[in-house]
């Protein structure tokens, strides 16, 4: 948040630790250690503003009314207002409610030792827009989990903006006294960039480390963010555009070599700003004006695979839900993927991600147009890099679909594509059956 603003403003940082989640015996989120890491981080850092700013940690309260108190005092904060709230989320199974679990709470008396999940939109509504940041790392119950895949979301107030996360029930524990992966990303992430990242940069650099188990709901939603409107998608929208027609000047048709088809190399990751790879100690830097890519190229570069991957899949989800599905500025990211997976030695994911970027470009303007040839030439390139039998047929039938539905396309090149996947099924490997 950039509030510093005219006029007389104080800042409010809310920090609420609600009740351990715990999965046999095994402390999954330790709301607590959460809570004394977050707390060491200046307020300053933690709202992006200069502001004077009040700060309350409120740890091992049993009184749902206590935090209602504090929620409402948070509210009337005329400034710039942080509420993180970890714990364990559950339900009222009678009334079917969503409850914010405090310590003592229990699953007979959830009504009175529970804070209802409605009080925090309902102290937060009255804010202005723009003024109000809401951080969540919880974990749901067996009882709340299926309200939570019922709604696919976790509503909080209209004028808020919300991060966080909701892991599942039943995810491997992180230990009593570990800070979940989530809000320790948050605090690296601040403490590493040399520019504090915007809010939206920073739950996505977040999440894509923190190690999520499978499911896991991450705030928010593609279908909330592409509802968001202000300066920053505006501001990417700039940055794409420019970076788009870059990339169209430079991109090249597949041409056809004598022993195969060519090993066409995919392009790098972008980098269209320049950015050190990485600053003192190891740690690779964020570009001073937010964008992720030199980042994200800076991890790739450094053996980081995993950590590269699932950030570029976490901004490629932001800008499908802003931009759309197959926006130009989704399609770059799908490509980007595709070639960290190059990086990583995965071909079988690459040529995939290639051949599913290529298909989506062909069903837009411009049909079989140079951005979609250099698309099938990453997925040619990934697929002459396998050696393994079963893959190559696969991923064979697949690219062969491709290529034939390129308009324009030099048959020589589909013909020697057949020719290689004939090979390999003369082998005796049975085709792949299509359903």
């Amino acid at each position: 948040m950039d509030l510093n603003g005219p006029g007389p403003q104080r800042g409010h940082v809310l920090l609420i630790a609600g009740d351990v989640a715990v999965r046999r015996r095994a402390v999954q989120l330790a709301p607590s250690a959460n809570l004394a890491a977050l707390a060491m981080v200046p307020a300053s850092v933690l709202l992006g503003s200069e502001v004077p700013t009040d700060t309350v940690c409120l740890d091992g309260t049993r009184d749902p009314n206590t935090v209602l108190a504090r929620l409402r005092s948070a509210a009337a904060a005329p400034g710039p207002l942080l509420v993180y709230l970890s714990g364990r989320l559950t339900a009222d199974r009678r009334g079917r409610r969503l409850y914010f679990a405090l310590a003592g709470t229990t699953a007979s008396a959830v009504r009175y030792t529970a804070v209802p999940w409605e009080w925090l939109g309902g102290e937060l509504r009255r804010r202005p827009a723009g003024l109000t940041t809401v951080l969540l790392d919880l974990a749901a119950d067996r009882d709340a989990w299926p309200l939570l895949q019922e709604s696919g979301s976790l509503p909080v107030s209209p004028g808020a903006q919300v991060y966080g996360v909701v892991c599942p029930p039943g995810f491997a524990a992180g230990g009593a006294g570990a800070v979940s992966g989530y809000t320790r990303q948050w605090i690296d992430q601040l403490r590493r960039s040399p520019v504090r990242p915007s809010d939206v940069q920073l739950h996505a650099l977040a999440a894509g480390a923190a190690g999520l188990p499978p499911g896991a709901l991450v705030l928010p939603t593609a279908r909330e963010l592409g509802m968001r409107t202000g300066p920053v998608p505006q501001q990417q929208q700039q940055q794409h555009d420019h970076h788009h027609q870059q990339q169209h000047q430079q991109q090249q048709s597949l041409r056809p070599a004598d022993g195969g088809p060519q090993e066409h190399p995919t392009r790098p990751v972008p980098r269209p700003v320049p950015a050190p790879d990485a600053v003192p100690g190891g740690d690779p830097a964020v570009a001073s004006d937010g964008d992720p890519r030199p980042y994200i190229h800076a991890l790739a570069s450094s053996g980081r695979h995993g950590e590269a991957a699932l950030l570029a899949r976490a901004w490629e989800e932001y800008v499908r839900g802003v931009y759309g599905v197959s926006s130009a500025q989704a399609m770059e990211w799908a490509e980007i993927r595709a070639d960290l997976a190059r990086m990583a030695g995965d071909f079988v994911l690459a040529a995939r991600l290639w051949m599913g970027a290529c298909w989506v470009r062909l069903a837009g303007p411009g049909g079989g147009g140079p951005e979609a040839l250099a698309a099938a030439a990453g997925a040619v390139y990934c697929w002459t890099r396998l050696g393994e039998r079963e893959a190559v047929v696969e991923v064979g039938v697949d690219l062969v679909a491709v290529l034939r539905a390129l308009p324009g396309l030099d048959p020589r090149y589909l013909e020697l594509a057949r020719a290689r996947l004939s090979a390999w099924e003369e082998s005796g490997l049975p085709r792949p059956v299509r359903t």
